[in-house]
């Protein structure tokens, strides 16, 4: 099986990684989840991968849908806020 290739992210793309992992923590925190590992269980995420996208790892969109369900929050109100330039 092939070594899984390294991605270099820029530095813009970096920044916007940080604005989504500090919107999905403010989010989480504010919905009463003070645990991201419950948080994560109840999700169905692992909590080990769940406390890296906390910090700014990539996200798959597909997660990050789980995770705003699991917020209840929609997709047009997770972007409405922390995103400005």
């Amino acid at each position: 099986m092939p070594a899984k290739k390294k991605v270099i992210i820029n530095i813009e793309d970096q920044k916007l990684l940080s604005k989504l992992a500090n919107r999905i923590k403010l989010l989480r925190i504010e919905k009463g989840h003070s645990n991201y590992e419950h948080f994560a269980n109840e999700s169905g995420i692992s909590r080990t991968q769940y406390g890296k996208y906390e910090v700014g790892e990539n996200i798959k969109f597909l997660t990050l849908t789980k995770v705003l369900k699991n917020l209840d929050v929609s997709l047009q109100e997770f972007f409405s806020e922390g995103f400005d330039e």
